[in-house]
Parts: C-alpha cells; sequence; structure tokens
C-alpha cells in the first residue's frame, strides 16, 4: 500500500495552500504541517522557530522545518500572537513525522482575526489540491 493512499486529512481541521493546518479551539489556533507536507519533505531533522511572542500577521513566515534535503518555511495561517511553541519538537523533531496532527504540532497562536479561517480550505479542498483521492 503506497503511503499516498493512506495519508490523514482530518475533517476538523483547516489547510493552507502552503500546507499548514489550523485547528481552532475557541480563539487559539493550534498550528502544524500536514501529513502531505511532512511526506513531501521526508525525514525531519530539525524544527526551528524563535518566533514565540510575536504578534504576526496571515501569511508571515514563523519559522523553518528542515528536512534531510530541503529547509522550507512555516507560514502563518491566520493572524495572531503566538503564545506557545512546541518544545517537545527540539529534541524530537521526527515527532512531525510520526503524528503530524497531534504530538507533532507546532505552535499555539491567539487569533487577533478568527474570520480569517473563513479563507482556509475544507479537508475536501486540501485533497483536491494536492491531488490525493478522498
Amino acid at each position: 500500500m503506497s503511503k499516498i493512499s493512506t495519508m490523514n486529512f482530518p475533517d476538523n481541521l483547516k489547510y493552507t495552500r502552503d500546507h499548514e493546518w489550523v485547528r481552532a479551539e475557541g480563539n487559539i489556533a493550534v498550528i502544524g504541517i500536514t501529513d502531505f507536507a511532512q511526506s513531501e519533505l521526508g525525514d525531519i531533522v530539525y524544527v526551528e522557530i524563535e518566533t514565540e511572542g510575536e504578534t504576526l500577521t496571515k501569511e508571515a513566515a514563523f519559522g523553518t522545518v528542515e528536512a534531510v534535503k530541503t529547509v522550507s518555511d512555516l507560514f502563518m495561517p491566520v493572524s495572531g500572537k503566538i503564545l506557545e511553541v512546541n518544545a517537545g519538537l527540539g529534541g524530537n523533531p521526527e515527532a512531525v513525522n510520526k503524528d503530524p496532527y497531534g504530538e507533532g504540532w507546532m505552535i499555539r497562536v491567539e487569533m487577533s482575526q478568527p474570520s480569517e479561517l473563513d479563507t482556509l480550505m475544507s479537508a475536501q479542498d486540501y485533497k483536491k489540491m494536492t491531488g490525493v483521492s478522498a
């Protein structure tokens, strides 16, 4: 069975064209990269996020993720203040590969404009964009 056919796209999340996911918990957004993104990147060896405490606008870079072959910027799906960075990724960046929607989450943000969630893609739309069959 190929990895593509077993990809996970939880319906309760919103998605960006840059392959971040968002889980809204009231006014707080939990953000990470998608299962598709981690599989495209390959083995993640380092996650660098030094923006804790900063207020960033939608689409601003909040950090980078480094895989064996490449480094990719991480972009804010919504505007807000970064309340917390997942400290567990420092010693365990492979959590992004193993559990991108759970232990591999990256930041928690207090959203300044929760209505921006409405501009993000549903799981179905994200599947279509990536070409992964439902």
